[in-house]
């Protein structure tokens, strides 16, 4: 099955926020929250869509045949391709009743497993969430990523807890998710952390042997503070446009802060990229992967497990033809002067 196959076939199954569009790009769904759309009058996802089209690639055949390797390491972990699937905190209230939090987790952790990459998991006010998504990971043999909220000491210290005795591949916090509409003034409180609570965090994970992974980094000078804080990646994410409007693309502020810190952190990258071409143009600006959600919940909505692995190998094979034919072997190939500028 295609994307658009699924999208098809999830209409019915989602809603009725999210129309299952088969280009998912921000337009149908803007300003809608609850539901999938954006923050404020609902510009910044579709920006975060166009700016990966503004991005060209040079074509260029003139070398011997090979087939692409789309395999890389992320974080320490072999992947099949540079995608992983984004967390969604709150399925059923943006997306409908076909799935609740923990079955649409478990739908994508083990998709993601069977096809060699990894599922993030969200988190929400609902502390079951982030404890039966341990759980999961924990079944799979670490196999995804759990993603705390920015909450208080206290609650934040027993979600950490669970999430690290799970042995994930790696630890995340969507700093950013501070500007969540459906967190503020609740209790659980959360809020915007300081540089030296995030180390603490880090150190933490760092104690367990797990990678540390701060999400919601949009300008070189962040990016600079999470490497002194001592995160082991960071995510270029604007969080789809929910948190604040007016923000710029990630496309847009990624070579920035890829400049600002070299190989001391590994940097990934979300927002808008629906293909394996659109991966393609993120590595060739300087991720080392991206993360893709929208368009995994209406997979699995669409088609389940088998429609969430069917578009990661749709992705996988996009990516593959884009680098034969601009003459990378492998990802670690994929540079700047691919991209016409």
């Amino acid at each position: 099955m295609t994307y658009a196959e699924l999208a098809t076939a999830a209409r019915g199954n989602i809603g009725p926020f999210c129309k299952a569009c088969p280009v998912c790009d921000g337009r149908a769904c803007a300003g809608v929250m609850p539901g999938p759309g954006d923050k404020g009058v609902g510009h910044v996802a579709e920006k975060n869509w166009r700016a990966w089209q503004s991005v060209s690639v040079n074509m260029d055949t003139l070398h011997e045949f090979f087939s692409a390797d789309t395999r890389t390491t992320v974080l320490g972990r072999e992947l099949s391709l540079p995608v992983m699937i984004g967390p969604v905190g709150d399925v059923q209230r943006h997306y409908g009743e076909r799935y609740d939090t923990v079955s649409y987790n478990r739908c994508v952790l083990a998709a993601a497993a069977g096809e060699g990459t990894l599922a993030w998991t969200g988190d929400g006010l609902d502390g079951s969430i982030m404890t039966k998504a341990c759980g999961l990971i924990g079944e799979l043999g670490g196999a995804g990523v759990p993603t705390v909220k920015p909450w208080d000491d206290a609650t934040l210290e027993r979600k950490l807890g669970e999430a690290l005795a799970a042995r994930p591949s790696a630890v995340a916090m969507d700093i950013d998710a501070a500007g969540l509409p459906f967190l503020r003034g609740q209790e659980p409180p959360a809020g915007a952390k300081s540089a030296a609570q995030i180390a603490n965090v880090a150190a933490r994970c760092h104690e367990a042997g797990v990678p540390f992974v701060l999400k919601g980094v949009m300008t070189p000078a962040a990016a600079l503070r999470a490497v002194e804080a001592g995160a082991d990646g960071i995510v270029v994410s604007n969080h789809g446009g929910r948190v604040l409007d007016g923000t710029p693309a990630t496309a847009a502020v990624l070579p920035a802060i890829v400049s600002a810190v070299g190989d001391k952190v590994e940097v990934l990258v979300d927002g808008g990229i629906r293909s394996g071409l659109d991966v393609f143009r993120a590595l060739a600006l300087g991720a080392r992967a991206c993360l893709v959600c929208r368009p995994f919940v209406v997979s699995a909505f669409g088609g389940g497990g088998d429609g969430v692995s069917a578009y990661l190998l749709q992705l996988r094979a996009e990516l593959a033809d884009t680098m034969e034919m601009c003459g990378a072997t492998m990802v670690a190939d994929i540079a700047r002067d691919m991209l016409w500028e």
